[in-house]
């Protein structure tokens, strides 16, 4: 084709038709293997492929922006990194705590002393109770022929004790009484339930006043009854 042909066709758009590419079938020249930038490794830029611009090394930490994590100076996310100074209390709130100081202080004390009590308290009735049995060891009259019940308040219950007509005549005289230890109630004369009264003030369960009206202690009289549900 002329020159003149080829100066018309690429006036009406045509392009010249592209050259074959040159295919080496053999080694360059200089000993280096085939392929583009002539190193070998496809990039063409004497770096190993994978250590370009923007990769990272095994093991080596990406960061994420500006200041992240790793990085002196990065801000903790959502605006906690920084805190400024606390406000000093003012004297208000600073007496307040010292009243609750105080006031605490003071519950814990009383909490301590109402426990000392309670200790003191059971260790005296130990000791009362083991007097009260030395005292009373065979001073009760209880009889096994017994068969009268004498009912009396105690304990806010209604008690009962078994006794003969000349024993009730007289406890409701007030020359007997009984005393109540470990569960059992025991009948003894005047002396012994004065003494035991002394010893332990608790463990009288009934103390008759011959000079009071009978109205006062209705159970004196033996006819009369209480259900067994009232008893205890």
């Amino acid at each position: 084709m002329s020159d003149t042909l080829r100066d018309q066709l690429m006036g009406l758009g045509f392009k010249p038709a592209p050259k074959p590419e040159r295919k080496n079938d053999g080694p360059r020249r200089d000993g280096r293997p085939q392929g583009k930038g002539g190193n070998g490794n496809g990039n063409g830029n004497g770096r190993p492929q994978g250590a370009g611009k923007g990769e990272h090394k095994p093991g080596e930490r990406r960061g994420h922006g500006h200041g992240g994590a790793g990085k002196p100076g990065g801000h903790a996310r959502g605006g906690q990194g920084q805190q400024g100074p606390r406000k000093p209390r003012s004297a208000e709130e600073m007496d307040l705590a010292k009243a609750y100081a105080i006031r605490a202080q003071r519950e814990k004390e009383e909490r301590i002393e109402t426990e000392r009590l309670k200790q003191e308290e059971a260790r005296v009735r130990r000791e009362a109770k083991a007097k009260l049995e030395e005292l009373l060891k065979d001073k009760s009259l209880n009889a096994e022929a017994a068969d009268i019940a004498r009912h009396f308040p105690y304990g806010g219950k209604i008690k009962r004790i078994y006794v003969t007509a000349e024993q009730l005549t007289a406890l409701n005289a007030g020359e007997l009484g009984v005393v109540q230890l470990n569960g059992r109630y025991l009948l003894v004369t005047a002396e012994v339930l004065a003494q035991s009264e002394a010893v332990f003030a608790a463990s009288v369960a009934l103390k008759v006043d011959p000079d009071a009206p009978a109205e006062e202690d209705p159970y004196a009289d033996p006819q009369y009854q209480v259900p067994d549900d009232l008893v205890w």
